[in-house]
């Protein structure tokens, strides 16, 4: 049983940027963890242009370690894509997905392979508990919840991002060929099982969080806009609403008016009042109705996930063929 699975190899997939701090350890503790597993494996880490010394590290080890092979952007392509692009180049039976800050730990692969070997093709980290901020993890959690009511798949609440992907899963990702995926619903949206492993996610040691407001709205609103049309159609049902109000009030004000012409005074308060409302009820739909066409736009764009600037260990044959984004005339 073992020589079958010593025939079969994973790869170990890590977007990195600015993780100097974190990467001598990171790479301890994968070795550490696959040296236990009857798998042959590679680690591949992907930079998005660092401004710290983190390639310089991953070179080094990569000069000791063969199986240690690293892709360097030619700029910062996001937290999106990257990890994305990084996944599509692996060739092996499985992929396991792993952050570099080691708020998913390593360690956690034992249970991913051993899912996987149970027959799941995808294997999601899910953090019901965290050591982070308590208000964000509440803010994460809401999210979750409201994200998955208003998809049109079931999605899985609480996931990291990271877990193991078989190959059938990698292929079908390759079809898809979606240049700014919401990955998390992506795999959900693809139909295999999914099996979880929960675990609580611990405080980042070293180093500082490259999340901002903007990275989180970001993907907060591609969740959305990949996975639902309920936005949209709510847009349709208040400016129905609206519209049948305002003729209400109108009415009203009206009646009012004829039947206490002297008394009946309507002065400039409630106009501002309902100019405001309607002003801001205008703009947050028209925001995200730009939101929907700015994911469209993006798609017809036909760019690359990524754009490399080098590659080191890697071998012309450790490459899958990669999709065209064109289509035929």
């Amino acid at each position: 049983m073992n020589d079958i699975k010593s025939n079969k190899r994973i790869s170990i997939v890590t977007p990195c940027y600015n993780e100097a701090d974190n990467i001598d350890e990171l790479c301890q503790r994968i070795t550490a963890v696959m040296s236990a597993l009857p798998y042959q494996y590679d680690h591949i880490l992907i930079d998005n242009c660092s401004t710290d010394n983190t390639v310089a590290k991953i070179k080094e080890k990569a000069a000791r370690d063969k199986r240690i092979k690293l892709i360097v952007n030619a700029r910062n392509f996001g937290h999106i894509r990257s990890p994305f692009h990084a996944i599509l180049q692996s060739d092996a039976d499985a992929c396991v997905l792993i952050a570099a800050d080691l708020q998913d730990p390593p360690e956690m692969i034992v249970e991913f392979v051993r899912k996987w070997e149970q027959g799941y093709k995808t294997v999601l980290a899910v953090k019901p508990e965290s050591e982070e901020s308590s208000l964000m993890f509440y803010l994460r959690k809401s999210y979750y919840r409201f994200i998955t009511r208003i998809s049109e798949v079931p999605l899985v609440q609480n996931a990291t991002g990271a877990g193991l992907f078989d190959r059938v899963v990698l292929d079908t990702l390759r079809r898809i060929n979606d240049p700014y995926p919401y990955f998390r619903g992506l795999l959900c949206e693809i139909g295999f099982p999914i099996a979880v492993v929960p675990f609580k996610q611990p405080r980042r040691q070293r180093g500082i969080t490259k999340n901002n407001f903007y990275t989180l709205y970001d993907i907060a609103m591609l969740g959305i806009t990949n996975h639902s049309k309920v936005p949209l159609r709510l847009m349709a049902i208040s400016g129905f609403i609206l519209a049948i109000l305002s003729l209400m009030v109108a009415f009203f004000f009206l009646v009012a008016k004829l039947l206490y012409w002297d008394a009946f005074q309507l002065g400039t308060a409630p106009i501002l009042i309902g100019i405001f409302f309607f002003g801001a009820v205008q703009a947050f739909f028209i925001g995200l109705l730009g939101e929907y066409i700015g994911s469209i736009h993006t798609q017809v764009r036909n760019m690359p996930l990524v754009v490399e600037m080098e590659r080191v260990n890697f071998e012309p044959h450790d490459l899958p063929a990669q999709p065209s984004r064109h289509t035929e005339p």
